[in-house]
């Protein structure tokens, strides 16, 4: 068994899709629309196969009071090496992206980052 997909609402659509496209290499499919739930969409493709589904929908409302909320908390990447998780850390500090921990070793042994994205969703960049 594995997990086909994982989906978040967000509020910029086109932002986030960018930002994936940007610095993750995702690729997208077109757009989906359906007017009568006033509810869009796109599927982001990953890599490795993995799919991740960017959704809005009319009168959402953002009920996060901090980052620390229960439920799904980030999304992992895994980029290969240190050094690639150096360097888009790095990148996306550059580009204005808040790090929230990391680069470092954690106490269970992984190498990693983690960032807030466009809308405040961690993201952990590891190996």
């Amino acid at each position: 068994m594995r997990i086909e997909h994982i989906a978040m609402y967000v509020d910029n659509l086109e932002a986030m899709k960018s930002f994936f496209e940007k610095y993750f290499n995702a690729r997208s499919n077109e757009l989906y629309h359906n007017p009568e739930k006033g509810f869009k969409s796109y599927f982001l493709s990953f890599e490795d196969g993995a799919r991740l589904e960017i959704m809005n929908k009319a009168g959402m409302t953002d009920q996060r009071e901090s980052i620390n909320n229960m439920g799904y908390i980030h999304i992992a990447f895994r980029v290969g090496s240190r050094e690639r998780v150096d360097e888009l850390t790095e990148r996306l500090k550059s580009d204005g992206y808040e790090v929230i921990s990391g680069p470092r070793v954690t106490g269970d042994g992984y190498y990693e980052s983690c960032i807030l994205g466009p809308e405040n969703n961690q993201i952990e960049i590891t190996i």
